[in-house]
C-alpha cells in the first residue's frame, strides 16, 4: 500500500531493512510487437531478478515466450505472467469495458499460452490499463484474482499477485491469494501514491542516476518522492523498470550497482 506522508520518520522501515536487506527488481519483457522486440531482453535478463512476460494480450507470441523462458532459465530469473486486456493495437494501455466473465476467459487463455511455452509462473502482474483498473475497480480486481486463484489451484501452490491499489489488495485478501506491493522506478508519482498518467509532465523518468537513487531510497526507507515534492510511503517488495524504455538497460545496471553499494541484495521473493 502507498500512503502519502508529510514527515520523514523511517525508523520502522530502517529496522526492517537491517534484518532483510533485499529487494526484487522486475521488468516487463517478452513484449514482441509484429515480430519486433520493444526491449533488449537479453541485456535485461542479465540484470533483473524477475521478468513479467507478455502473454499475448498486448504483446508477445509463443516464440517470444519460449525465448523468455530460455533466458530466464539461463540467468536464474523468476518468471511472472503479464496478462492484459486484449488490446494489441493499443499495447494494452486502452481502458476496455469487458464483462468479468469474458475477462476471466481472456486471462485464462493468456496464462495458458505462457504455461504452454514452458513457463513456471511464480507470480501474476496485470499490464497497463488492466493493472490500473484492477487496482481501483472491485469487479476487475475480483476477476483478476479469481483467475490467479484458479492457476494456483492447478499448480498446487500459491501464486502471488504483484500490483498496486487497494481494490486489488482487498480482492486478493478475500480470496486468500498472496499480494505483493510494487513500486516503479521510472514512473512519476502523484501525492496520493498513484502514478502520474502517461502523457502528463513528470510521468516518465529517464536519468539512470536519478532512478538508481530512487531505488536505494525505496529499498532502504520505503519512500519515494512525488512530483510535488511530498513523500509517499510504500511496503513494496519489488521494483519495476519498463523494458521498453530507451534507457532501460542503462538504468537497470545503475540500479543494481547502487543497490549493491548500499548493501541491498537483489533477489526474487517468490
Amino acid at each position: 500500500m502507498l500512503v502519502a506522508r508529510a514527515g520523514h520518520d523511517s525508523t520502522v522501515r530502517r529496522h526492517y531493512r537491517v534484518h532483510m536487506p533485499s529487494i526484487d527488481l522486475n521488468a516487463d519483457l517478452g513484449e514482441i510487437v509484429e515480430g519486433e522486440p520493444t526491449a533488449d531482453d537479453a541485456a535485461m535478463f542479465a540484470v533483473v531478478s524477475s521478468a513479467s512476460v507478455a502473454c499475448g494480450g498486448h504483446a508477445g507470441d509463443p516464440d517470444a515466450m519460449r525465448a523468455a523462458v530460455a533466458l530466464a532459465a539461463a540467468r536464474g530469473v523468476a518468471i511472472g505472467a503479464h496478462p492484459s486486456y486484449p488490446d494489441r493495437a493499443g499495447f494494452g494501455r486502452q481502458a476496455l469495458q469487458i464483462a468479468p466473465a469474458r475477462l476471466r476467459g481472456e486471462l485464462a487463455a493468456q496464462l495458458g499460452t505462457l504455461r504452454a511455452a514452458g513457463a513456471d509462473i511464480r507470480y501474476v502482474k496485470p499490464h497497463g490499463a488492466l493493472y490500473h483498473a484492477a487496482g481501483s475497480d472491485p469487479q476487475t480486481a475480483s476477476a483478476v484474482v479469481a483467475e490467479v486463484a484458479a492457476l494456483a489451484a492447478e499448480l498446487g501452490r500459491p501464486v502471488p499477485v504483484l500490483g498496486l491499489g487497494e481494490r486489488l489488495r482487498d480482492a486478493a485478501a478475500d480470496a486468500g491469494v498472496p499480494f505483493f506491493d510494487e513500486a516503479f522506478l521510472d514512473r512519476g508519482y502523484l501525492p496520493n501514491g498513484t502514478l502520474v498518467p502517461r502523457g502528463m509532465p513528470g510521468a516518465l523518468l529517464h536519468d539512470p542516476h536519478e532512478v538508481a537513487q530512487r531505488a536505494v531510497r525505496l529499498a532502504t526507507t520505503g519512500e519515494v518522492v512525488a512530483v510535488d515534492g511530498s513523500v509517499v510511503r510504500t511496503e513494496a517488495v519489488s521494483l519495476c523498470l519498463h523494458g521498453d524504455t530507451p534507457e532501460a538497460v542503462e538504468m537497470a545496471v545503475a540500479v543494481r550497482t547502487a543497490l549493491a553499494a548500499a548493501g541491498v541484495e537483489v533477489r526474487a521473493p517468490w
